[in-house]
């Protein structure tokens, strides 16, 4: 190793190439709340050329290397493995062009979604990926895990969004395909191959982005109803109401909201008496400026929601949304937590809260379990804190949790990946075949296995 880091560094530069003792401590371990592990060495490129000659060098010595971006993943994929040479992206950062006939924008991997976001406004649009991470995530890891967030019931996932894609592959060749054109069919689509691959098969190095009109009046409202199934009821009401003008409904379940009231000092708009309380954000032509109103107090009049309070203010707006970004603050105050991220169909949804829930409190009856998610997309988040919890109580709740989502036709991984945290219980949402592959895909493009290897398999 200590050969290959001065071959780095006579090829890159010094100032490119650190030791892992001059390792910075956000590059040691992501928000996954795994152990801060060093890697040998860090490898931080200002330039795609100069990423691509760490992977030619890396892969010419069979050298194992982690990806890494705004290192807020929660399944660990970013996280070092002694003996592996970190690459992060973090100056390979900025935003190469805005289109405004053609409604793209051009940036590099590396770049916050908070900046794209602030650029697409600047230039009159909105990007349709936003993340309560947004100030930290890179674009770059966004598209890596294919990232979901608040607002995939209007514009999709990241890879809705993604028109063409900057590759480096381990043998550090550069495959540049940055498309700009809505309708391309010429051959394999390749990037989608990349999209969401955790950086097993390439690093993402640049990223065509599609643009969209920019959002006006936004109204934002926080909302109670009785049941699950009066939820998704009302989902369904303002779908037919509202069209497509609907930006997000993110769900919360009363131990949440509890929580997030007394143990994080979080102001509740409206008593949810018990039931589960929805923010419910929907844009609406100036003209029409009641008719998010209207179509709420309707669903009061019908029996759906229980009570209702609309934003009047941005400031107002912050206060709803403080609610749901309430998790950035869970893990002060319940350290060691594990969070869960899957995906679970609607029609059996509630019944697999109530399972999971049940399960939970009769195996582990002084475990804390706090249920959020973005259900309009099948979305639960689920967040358990057991008191001194080792090891083997862990792998317990785990396994408990992947195989009730399992038996009700769910995934494991909804929107943050698989990394090296969920690789074990992938099988049970992934067929043998589908497994055997991407094994082969893997293969094919590092046929050494140095990239991100031990995340996803």
């Amino acid at each position: 190793m200590t050969n290959l880091i001065e071959t780095l560094r006579e090829a890159l530069g010094a100032d490119i190439v650190y030791d892992g003792n001059h390792c910075p401590a956000r590059n040691r371990t992501d928000w996954s709340g795994a152990a801060p592990t060093l890697p040998d060495a860090v490898v931080m490129p200002r330039t795609t050329d100069q990423l691509a000659e760490a992977m030619r060098l890396c892969h010419a010595a069979r050298q194992r290397v982690v990806i890494q971006g705004g290192m807020t993943g929660l399944a660990a994929g970013a996280v070092p493995e002694p003996g592996e040479v970190a690459l992060s992206l973090e100056r390979l950062a900025g935003i190469e062009e805005i289109d405004p006939l053609g409604a793209t924008m051009t940036v590099l991997a590396g770049t916050p979604l908070e900046l794209a976001q602030a650029a697409a406004e600047t230039a009159g649009f909105s990007l349709g990926i936003d993340l309560g991470a947004r100030g930290s995530c890179t674009i770059g890891g966004n598209v890596a895990t294919n990232a979901g967030g608040i607002q995939v019931l209007r514009y999709g996932m990241t890879r809705a969004n993604v028109l063409g894609l900057e590759v480096v592959l381990a043998d550090g060749t550069i495959v540049s395909g940055l498309n700009t054109m809505l309708k391309n069919n010429a051959g394999y689509d390749w990037p989608h191959l990349f999209i969401g691959s955790e950086g097993t098969l390439g690093v993402i190095t640049r990223v065509v982005l599609k643009l969209h009109p920019q959002r006006r009046n936004i109204r934002t409202a926080f909302v109670t109803c009785a049941a699950f199934g009066d939820a998704i009821a009302a989902l369904r009401a303002l779908e037919k109401t509202l069209g497509g003008e609907l930006l997000a409904f993110e769900a919360m379940w009363p131990d949440f909201i509890a929580f997030a009231r007394d143990a994080c000092q979080i102001g509740i708009p409206l008593d949810t008496a018990g039931g589960l309380a929805l923010i419910i954000e929907a844009t609406a032509p100036s003209a029409d400026g009641d008719i998010f109103e209207q179509a709420l107090m309707q669903l009061i009049e019908d029996g759906l929601l229980a009570d209702a309070v609309v934003a009047k203010s941005d400031a107002e707006r912050q206060r709803i949304w403080a609610v749901r970004e309430a998790p950035a603050e869970f893990p002060t105050r319940l350290p060691g937590l594990i969070g869960f991220d899957v995906s679970i169909p609607l029609k059996v949804f509630g019944d697999a809260i109530i399972a999971l829930r049940d399960g939970l409190a009769r195996q582990w009856p002084q475990a804390i379990a706090l249920c959020y998610g973005h259900v309009a997309d099948s979305n639960l988040h689920l967040i358990v804190h057991q008191q001194r919890s080792g090891a083997d109580t862990r792998d317990a709740i785990n396994a408990f949790v992947y195989g009730t989502v399992a038996a009700f036709g769910g995934t494991v991984s909804a929107e943050h990946g698989i990394g090296k945290i969920k690789k074990k219980h992938l099988p049970l949402t992934r067929t043998q075949g589908e497994l055997a592959l991407m094994r082969r895909m893997k293969a094919a493009l590092d046929p050494h296995g140095i990239l991100n290897a031990g995340r996803i398999f």
